[in-house]
C-alpha cells in the first residue's frame, strides 16, 4: 500500500463529510420522505434549529466509526487483526448500557445482542453471526454504519479495506449487512486514488458476491440511473423493490444501501446534492448520510465541501466520541484525522506524522480551526472574525488568525475551543450519553505561540485564560499569563495551571485587548499542553454536578445522595470510575478508601478502557493483589492483607515506565518490573467488584526523576 502525498487531507476531508453528513441527517433520522417533504422540503443545509435541538451531540454513527478503529493501535497495527480482537474492543470501550449505540436489548437491537454474546464469552465472528443471532438481526444497518474508518486506513487498496470491513463488520453483523459495508469500504479506499464514480462502483462490485442482494441492488441502481434522470421516481422504485415492507428488521442495510446509492448516482458529482437526495429521501439518514459524505469528502477532497454553502463553520470541527476512554470525548476532526493517517502509516511501515512537535491544536489542515469559536457574551460578540491562513508560524505552515474589529475599554475579543463538556450540550443532550472526562488538568503545563501581524494598528494585551464549572456549576474564567504583542511582535506562553479546587476545566482560551479603539490581526500558531496533572479529585464547594460528571461512569451505581463525595456500587463483575487521559504517564494515584461488602475494590492507573489498566486491590480472602488487564486479568503479585469492612485504608499506585509499585498505609508492599506489554500511560480510576467502596479524595501527583 502506497500511501498518497495528499493522505492527511484527504482523510480530515473524509471525516469532515462523515460528521457533516451525520449532523445534518440526524434531526431528521427515521422521518419517512413524505414527513420530510412536508417539513422541509428538500434538505439542502442544516435543519438542527427548526427542531430546536443542538447540531453537536453525541451520536453513534461517530462515536462508533472512531472508537472501533483502535482495534488496530490496541494490538500492534496489524493487517492481520482478528474479529476476535476487534471484539474484545468493543468491550473494552462500551459501557453498558451508556456510550456508543442503541441498547435495545436482545434480539432487537444488533449491538447490544452482539456484545452480550461477547460478553458471555462468545467470540467474534460468532457473536454476529446469523447462526447465531438470525438472519434479520445480523442484516441490519450497524456494520456499514461504522465501516468509513476502516477503509481510510488503506488508502487506494481496496482488498485491504473489503477485508478490514469483513472482520470489523462480523463482529455484530453477517451477510447482506457485510456485503455493503465492503461495498462502501472498497469503494472509500479506491477514492484515494479514483475519482470516476462509475468506476468506484465497479471495484467494489468485485469483492462481494454475484448472488448477493446487494450486488443485485447495485446493478438495478445503475440501470435505473441510466434509465430515469429524475431522482424521485428511482426513489419510488426502490421503495417498490427495496423498501422496508421487504426487508424487516428496525433498520435494514438493503433499503437503506439503495438510498447511499441514490444520492452517489444522482448527486452530479457534488457534495450539497448528494447529500441532499439521501438525506431527504428518509429511512436512517443520519447514517446513510455520514457514510456517502465520508465517500464524497475523500474523492472530492477539501475543495469538494466547499462548493456549496458553509458546511464547515458552524461545525468548527467539533466531534463528540462518548466512551470509556473519556480523555478521547472532547475531539475534533483534525485530531481524529491524524489518528487514521498514523494508523494508515504503521500499516505501510512509515513513520507517524506529528505537526508542529505534536501539539494539540496546530492547525496545519486547509480551513481547519479545532473547536475553536468566538465568544457570545455582550462584551465580546462581533469583535472577532476566525479564519485558518497560510503562513505566520514558525512551527509549520499554517496558523489561526484571530482578526479583531473595535477594540476599546469595555470591548475585549475571545476565542475559545472545549476541553470537557461545554454547556451547550447541556442544555439538550443528544441521544445518546455523554460519557467524557476533560483533557485539561491543574498541573499541567499549557503552551501557545502568538504572533502579532505587522499591519496592526496598535499593540494589543493578549492572555490566556480557561473557564471552569464552579461552585454550584457557575462558569468562572481564570487568566493565565500576558502580554503586550506590538506589531510584528511574535510571543510564547508558558501557563502552568493552577489548582481549580475540584472544578473541571470546561474550555481554554486566548483573549486580546485594547485602551483604545484597535483593529487588526493577531495569530494564534498553536496550543498545546503537556505533563502529568497535579490534582486532587474532591468535591468542591457548591452542590453542583459537573465535578461528578468529569468522572466515566462505568460502575453499577454511582449516586449523589451519600455523604461520601464518591460511593459506588457494583452490582455484579467488576466496574471502574474512571478520569483522565490516554497521555498521561509516570504518576502516583491515591486514595484513602472505604470498603465494603466487596470483593475486591481499590485503585487504577494507566487505565485505557474497561479492560485494560493496573489496579492495586483488596481482595476477599484477606489477600491485596496487584494485577494487570490487558484484555484479560492477571495477578501480577499478592500478599496477605487482613482488611476490615469499614476500616479505611490508603492505596497509592505508582507507575514509571515498566516499573509498578503499590503502596497500603504506607508500606510498599508489590515493587514489579512488567516486561511483557507494559501500560505506559492512561487515565485513573476508582475499582469496585461486586460491593460497595467509598472515599471522599482521590489524588494525582507526577513522578519526578
Amino acid at each position: 500500500m502506497s500511501i498518497p502525498t495528499d493522505y492527511a487531507e484527504r482523510v480530515y476531508a473524509g471525516v469532515l463529510g462523515k460528521i457533516i453528513g451525520v449532523y445534518l441527517g440526524r434531526p431528521i433520522e427515521n422521518w419517512p420522505y413524505d414527513a420530510i417533504m412536508a417539513r422541509f422540503g428538500e434538505i439542502n443545509y442544516y435543519v438542527h434549529e427548526k427542531q430546536n435541538v443542538p447540531l453537536i451531540v453525541t451520536d453513534d454513527d461517530i462515536a462508533g466509526t472512531f472508537t472501533f478503529l483502535r482495534a488496530l493501535p490496541d494490538h500492534g497495527n496489524s493487517v492481520n487483526l482478528t474479529p476476535a480482537q476487534i471484539g474484545q474492543t468493543w468491550l473494552n470501550y462500551l459501557i453498558e448500557p451508556r456510550t456508543i449505540f442503541w441498547w435495545g436489548g436482545l434480539g432487537n437491537s444488533t449491538e447490544h445482542t452482539a456484545y452480550l454474546r461477547m460478553k458471555s464469552g462468545i467470540p467474534a465472528p460468532e457473536s454476529g453471526s446469523a447462526a447465531r443471532n438470525g438472519k434479520i438481526v445480523s442484516e441490519q444497518i450497524g456494520a456499514q454504519i461504522f465501516i468509513d474508518s476502516w477503509a481510510m486506513v488503506a488508502p487506494g487498496d481496496p482488498e485491504l479495506a473489503v477485508d478490514f470491513a469483513r472482520k470489523a463488520g462480523s463482529v455484530s453483523h453477517d451477510g447482506e449487512a457485510i456485503y455493503g459495508a465492503q461495498v462502501l469500504a472498497a469503494m472509500e479506499a479506491e477514492a484515494f486514488v479514483e475519482s470516476d464514480i462509475q468506476k468506484l462502483l465497479d471495484t467494489a462490485a468485485r469483492f462481494i458476491p454475484k448472488d448477493s442482494v446487494i450486488y443485485r441492488l447495485m446493478n438495478d441502481m445503475r440501470e435505473w440511473h441510466t434509465l430515469e434522470p429524475d431522482w424521485h421516481k428511482t426513489r419510488e422504485k426502490i421503495v417498490s423493490c427495496y423498501g422496508y415492507d421487504k426487508y424487516g428488521g428496525n433498520c435494514h442495510i438493503v433499503p437503506n444501501h439503495a438510498l447511499i446509492l441514490l444520492g452517489l448516482l444522482y448527486g452530479d458529482n457534488d457534495f450539497q446534492k448528494s447529500l441532499m437526495i439521501t438525506n431527504t429521501s428518509g429511512w436512517d439518514t443520519d447514517c446513510n448520510s455520514g457514510n456517502l459524505g465520508c465517500l464524497m469528502g475523500i474523492k472530492n477532497g477539501l475543495a469538494g465541501i466547499e462548493t456549496g454553502p458553509d458546511w464547515r463553520g458552524p461545525v468548527a470541527d467539533r466531534m463528540y466520541i462518548s466512551s470509556a476512554d473519556g480523555g478521547r470525548a472532547i475531539t475534533d476532526a483534525v485530531r481524529e484525522a491524524y489518528h487514521i493517517v498514523n494508523i494508515g502509516k504503521a500499516l505501510s511501515a512509515e513513520a507517524p506524522v506529528a505537526p508542529k512537535g505534536g501539539a494539540r491544536f496546530h492547525f496545519e489542515l486547509p480551513g481547519s480551526v479545532q473547536g475553536f469559536q468566538a465568544e457570545t457574551s455582550t462584551e465580546s460578540k462581533g469583535t472577532v472574525k476566525i479564519k485558518n491562513v497560510s503562513g505566520h508560524s514558525k512551527l509549520g505552515q499554517r496558523s489561526l488568525a484571530l482578526r479583531f474589529c473595535d477594540l476599546a475599554k469595555g470591548r475585549v475579543e475571545r476565542v475559545a475551543t472545549s476541553t470537557f463538556i461545554p454547556p451547550e450540550a447541556l442544555q439538550k443532550p443528544g441521544p445518546y450519553d455523554f460519557q467524557a472526562s476533560p483533557t485539561l488538568y491543574p498541573g499541567q503545563i499549557v503552551r501557545a505561540g502568538s504572533v502579532g501581524d505587522d499591519s496592526n494598528t496598535h499593540a494589543v494585551m493578549t492572555r490566556l485564560y480557561l473557564r471552569t464549572y464552579g461552585p454550584d456549576d457557575k462558569l468562572v474564567r481564570i487568566y493565565g499569563p500576558q502580554e503586550m504583542l506590538k506589531p510584528g511582535d511574535d510571543h510564547t506562553f508558558e501557563w502552568h495551571i493552577p489548582d481549580t479546587d475540584g472544578a473541571p476545566i470546561f474550555e481554554i482560551g486566548f483573549e486580546i485587548s485594547a485602551s483604545y479603539r484597535s483593529n487588526g490581526t493577531v495569530f494564534l500558531d498553536y496550543l498545546t499542553w503537556d505533563g502529568t496533572p497535579d490534582v486532587v479529585f474532591k468535591k468542591p464547594r457548591g452542590n453542583g454536578v459537573m465535578w461528578r460528571r468529569a468522572w466515566v461512569n462505568g460502575i453499577d451505581q454511582y449516586d449523589w445522595i451519600w455523604p461520601d463525595a464518591f460511593r459506588i456500587v457494583q452490582n455484579r463483575g467488576r466496574g471502574l470510575l474512571i478520569q483522565g487521559c490516554r497521555e498521561w504517564e509516570s504518576y502516583q494515584v491515591s486514595s484513602e478508601i472505604k470498603p465494603h461488602l466487596m470483593e475486591a475494590g481499590g485503585i487504577a492507573a494507566c487505565v485505557q478502557g474497561l479492560n485494560r489498566y493496573y489496579a492495586l486491590l483488596l481482595c476477599e480472602g484477606g489477600k491485596a493483589r496487584l494485577e494487570k488487564y490487558l484484555d484479560e486479568g492477571t495477578v501480577l503479585a499478592e500478599v496477605d492483607f487482613q482488611w476490615e469492612i469499614g476500616a479505611n485504608y490508603t492505596l497509592s499506585l505508582n507507575v514509571a515506565g515498566n516499573n509498578v509499585q503499590g503502596w497500603i498505609n504506607g508500606n510498599k508492599l508489590f515493587d514489579i518490573q512488567d516486561l511483557e506489554n507494559p501500560l505506559l500511560s492512561g487515565a485513573i480510576a476508582l475499582v469496585c467488584e461486586e460491593g460497595r467502596l467509598a472515599t471522599d479524595v482521590v489524588s494525582v501527583s507526577p513522578i519526578r526523576s
